[in-house]
């Protein structure tokens, strides 16, 4: 059997992705950082979630800004 790439449907459970918002968790060790409504493409059936390289770059901006805080827990949202 061949496996096949189907953009439009989850890897892990066949189900549709559809564009969507996730919550991004990091664990710095002495802190948590979250990010609620993150752009992503979720898995309508599992949850799964996949996110841009463009996104993902802001993130890291938001947990490096959190990181010189240290501040033990950052709860934030994606700005647009």
């Amino acid at each position: 059997m061949t496996f096949k790439n189907f953009p439009d449907k989850c890897p892990l459970c066949g189900g549709a992705k559809k564009e969507g918002k996730t919550t991004f968790t990091v664990d710095l060790g002495f802190g948590v950082v979250v990010v609620r409504d993150v752009p992503a493409t979720v898995c309508a059936q599992c949850g799964a979630d996949w996110i841009e390289d463009t996104v993902s770059a802001k993130l890291e901006k938001i947990v490096d800004d959190a990181r010189k805080r240290q501040h033990l827990v950052e709860v934030t949202t994606m700005p647009a």
